[in-house]
């Protein structure tokens, strides 16, 4: 049974929970950005939290089902389309064999997430089927005319009504913890950075979401020797400006990081798209 993509849209990756536990060997946990919207979707369609799911960036997926399989649309808001009847995100959806699924264009967020009764059966890589696309590590990104492997059934979708998930907030809120070396900036930097709004910029991928907003003062300007880094840590460089490290973040880095986000916080920020208003908040 396969999932052959006919067209992939502007960035489609295979995604799953990541590779937790292999920062010391230089391994990012990667995975998908929003782990609870994969979470959500792999459960409509009657998968194992972990499955690997496809990622797709704004929507514009059009795959062709060969055999008749079961898949749940979660994430960013979007019209979907099964042979061009219209289908509800958010609901296990039976697909014939030979039918037409396509995914639009998001109308908020930025990520889509698409799971497959069986989950897509790439060959893992380190224990997962997530693309990396900082390190290069698991599958490439999906392009047109990639036939995708989907493997057995293990359980049958939920008997729901519908799963209803709210659109993407217009602002965000994200509780933050002091981090390793907040004490490099002075005390009005770090007033700053939970007093003051920031703005997610043009400059964020899957590696990380570049903020513009009022620059953060450092009080040590000594170089910084590379040090850990982990999901959600918001590392500041020489321009003063934030930038939020997401699940293809490098394993290491050599500027300060003032503060990290709080896990709750940070499948929020992987919906954000360029503009949207940030504000940081001690929990």
């Amino acid at each position: 049974m396969t999932l052959e993509i006919i067209r992939a849209g502007v960035r489609t990756t295979v995604q799953d929970l990541g590779r937790p536990g292999l920062a010391h060997l230089g391994v990012p946990r990667s995975g998908a950005l929003d782990a609870g919207a994969l979470r959500l979707a792999n459960r409509l369609a009657g998968n194992p939290p972990d499955a690997a799911g496809l990622e797709i960036t704004l929507g514009g997926l059009r795959a062709r089902a060969t055999r008749a399989l079961t898949l749940a649309v979660t994430g960013a808001p979007c019209p979907v389309r099964v042979d061009r009847r219209p289908a509800d995100p958010g609901l296990p959806l039976a697909v014939p064999a030979g039918a037409v699924v396509e995914i639009g264009r998001a109308s908020a967020g930025l990520r889509v997430y698409l799971a497959v009764g069986g989950g897509i059966a790439v060959a893992p890589v380190l224990g997962s089927r997530a693309t990396d696309t900082l390190s290069g590590i698991g599958p490439p990104v999906v392009a047109d005319g990639d036939v995708l492997p989907v493997g057995p059934a293990t359980a049958l979708p939920p008997g729901v009504d519908l799963a209803v998930v709210p659109p993407p907030p217009a602002a965000l809120c994200l509780p933050v913890w002091a981090g390793p070396r907040d004490d490099w900036f002075t005390a009005e930097a770090r007033h700053t950075l939970r007093s003051a709004e920031f703005r997610v910029s043009t400059q964020t991928d899957r590696v990380g979401a570049r903020l513009t907003g009022p620059a953060l003062a450092r009080a040590i300007t000594d170089e910084l020797p590379s040090e850990g880094l982990v999901l959600g840590a918001i590392q500041v460089p020489a321009d003063g400006q934030p930038l939020v490290f997401l699940a293809d973040h490098p394993t290491t880095g050599g500027y300060p990081v003032i503060a990290v986000i709080d896990p709750s916080g940070v499948d929020s920020l992987a919906q954000a798209r360029p503009g949207t208003p940030v504000r940081f908040r001690t929990p």
